[in-house]
């Protein structure tokens, strides 16, 4: 493996540093593990996949060859396995330190400790903002901070409302490539400039107490303003688990609740994704800061310059590496979603998923990757019209290795089976990359990849772990 590191640009708005990173691992010279081959060529005659395809690609990082291929420059769905390409280059490009900044401020004058004029906050895009995750992000912790700032302004109450400033940021919070039975779940929650609570509810319910009973809606945590449901749950077998999904009704209000939920218990949990960010954000403040009036939306710079707008405190996110390390472990696709509105924000001046991707792509493009190969709609992998190649996400992996913040890389990803790395599952799709050390001390970087197997999931994932664990 040869690797350059000297090609740097300056940052400018439309530039970035780069660290050029060519990777040459010629197939032919292969060093091949006979057991490895063995396991991969049961998979790949395993009836599961009798109508679907394989592709497992491996690196040994002593000799920078490649140990053993199939399949490996095939586009597949790579689900959220796809995460570790989004997470690289935004750590690459923004660095482990970066933070996202909430401005909060107000408008109007004070006297005799009464603000009238509203409160006005001014997002970039922070995933966090009322995240339990972290303990400054917290709803309480911006509250506090919020209400220290107003006392040292000496406003105790505001007679106006909530105003929230919308600039450079596009009007379609969810990616191209996202299906309906998706973004209606916290899962598929949509990326603005103003988010909150990772831009989920909770919906509590009451089940019936027998299979087959109408199931009650009682409440949302937080509250959601004039939104209703179409409710047409129905109580599953007792242990039934989650099996419920919420649906925007396309042209209403509502949204709709379809599938079951467990019986005989008293009340049941599941989270949904807000329709609206930026309001479902400035709703929360609004509670937070007391203020009277009503919650509204500005947008563009220019506004922003009209309003005069007093500082009241700016709020810091976690650094990038705690973000990223939330966003490999726990698998969070807004987070993803956030990456690529930042990447564009902060490169070409406005966010918008179609150039987050196109920087993206042209990263890789100058590290060694074709663009062919990561033929991507989104951050986080939840587009089942994603393609990535396996052996795309090893060289990821590969440039990962040799960077400073690799610490930060290897520490987010989960272990599973024993071995460090992200798995992706959308139906019919299941893929592990990571990197993997056997018993003799060697270390290896690889990509695994199923897609349109058929059966049980867990059933395929158990026959993975036998093919990776002849690496071990």
């Amino acid at each position: 493996m040869i690797i350059l590191v000297q090609f740097t640009k300056l940052m400018t708005k439309n530039s970035w540093l780069i660290l050029v990173i060519f990777f040459f691992n010629p197939i032919r010279a292969q060093d091949h593990i006979p057991a490895v081959e063995k396991a991969f060529a049961k998979l790949e005659a395993d009836s599961q996949l009798q109508y679907g395809m394989a592709a497992f690609y491996v690196v040994d990082f002593a000799t920078g060859k490649p140990v053993f291929e199939r399949n490996s420059k095939i586009g597949l769905v790579p689900a959220s396995s796809q995460k570790v390409i989004t997470a690289a280059a935004a750590l690459e490009i923004l660095g482990k330190s970066f933070r996202y900044e909430t401005k909060f401020g107000y408008t109007g004058p004070v006297q005799g400790g009464e603000l009238n004029g509203k409160i006005i906050v001014q997002g970039s895009g922070d995933p966090t903002l009322g995240s339990d995750r972290f303990r400054d992000t917290r709803k309480e912790a911006i509250g506090a901070a919020l209400k220290n700032s107003l006392q040292a302004a000496q406003i105790k109450q505001i007679q106006g409302g909530v105003a929230g400033m919308e600039t450079g940021f596009e009007s379609t919070v969810i990616p191209n490539g996202w299906i309906w039975e998706d973004i209606g779940n916290y899962y598929g929650a949509g990326h603005n400039d103003l988010n909150w609570h990772e831009n989920q509810y909770d919906l509590w319910l009451r089940p019936g107490r027998k299979p087959g009973d109408p199931v009650v809606v009682i409440r949302t945590v937080p509250s959601l303003n004039g939104q209703s449901f179409s409710n047409e749950l129905t109580s599953g077998k007792a242990g039934s688990g989650d099996n419920a999904y919420l649906y925007f009704i396309p042209g209403k209000a509502s949204i709709s609740i379809r599938g079951t939920i467990p019986c005989c218990i008293d009340s049941f949990r599941i989270s949904g994704a807000v329709t609206n960010p930026a309001d479902f954000t400035l709703r929360q403040i609004k509670i937070l800061s007391g203020a009277k009036g009503a919650v509204e939306t500005f947008f563009g710079n220019d506004e922003l310059a009209k309003i005069s707008m007093k500082h009241l405190y700016t709020h810091y996110s976690p650094g990038l590496d705690s973000i990223i390390y939330w966003f490999l472990k726990k698998s969070i696709n807004l987070y993803g979603e956030a990456l690529v509105h930042t990447l564009a924000q902060r490169i070409k001046g406005k966010a918008d998923y179609d150039s987050g991707l196109s920087i993206i792509r042209d990263f890789w493009a100058l590290n060694g990757i074709d663009k062919k190969a990561i033929n991507i709609m989104d951050g986080s992998g939840l587009s089942p019209q994603n393609r990535v190649t396996a052996e795309a996400l090893v060289k990821v992996l590969l440039f990962a290795r040799i960077r400073p913040w690799f610490t930060v890389f290897y520490d987010a990803l989960p272990l599973y089976n024993g071995i460090k790395m992200k798995s992706g599952t959308i139906n019919g799709a299941k893929t592990y990359t990571g990197y993997i050390k056997n018993k003799s001390g060697k270390e290896y970087a690889f990509a695994i990849m199923v897609n349109n197997y058929s059966g049980s999931s867990s059933m395929i994932n158990k026959k993975l772990y036998e093919v990776l664990d002849s690496l071990k």
